[in-house]
């Protein structure tokens, strides 16, 4: 069985110490992840529906946004896929881009399963 790499707080992509240097502080941090957990319980499965039809910009529209907060809040490995997987969306054909995302989904999941263990833990 083969370790999946974990940065400081034994997250996969969820970058605690990284968020807390743009944000400043705990508190906020915590203020600003139940929008982050939101969008993910809502537009993760959105984009697999919207490429399901073959709508691609209906996917991008919500794969823009997703890729600029995630800087603030993941590792690298995550911000790379999902900027690859937007850039993707801005001109591929719908089966490029909804491979390139299935593939991606089951990783913004591990994401928003961090976040919410994250917001359940205690302060």
């Amino acid at each position: 069985m083969s370790a999946v790499p974990t940065n400081d707080a034994g997250n996969r992509y969820l970058n605690i110490a990284g968020a807390l240097e743009q944000i400043g502080d705990e508190g906020a941090l915590r203020e600003m992840l139940p929008m982050v957990l939101d969008s993910l319980q809502r537009d993760v499965p959105a984009i697999t529906e919207l490429l399901t039809k073959g709508d691609v910009q209906g996917a991008n529209h919500l794969l823009h946004p997703l890729k600029g907060f995630i800087p603030i809040f993941c590792t690298a490995e995550l911000v790379a896929k999902v900027s690859e997987v937007e850039f993707m969306s801005k001109k591929g054909d719908a089966p490029m881009v909804a491979a390139a995302y299935a593939t991606l989904a089951p990783e913004l999941r591990v994401l928003e399963a961090e976040v919410a263990a994250y917001l359940g833990s205690p302060a």
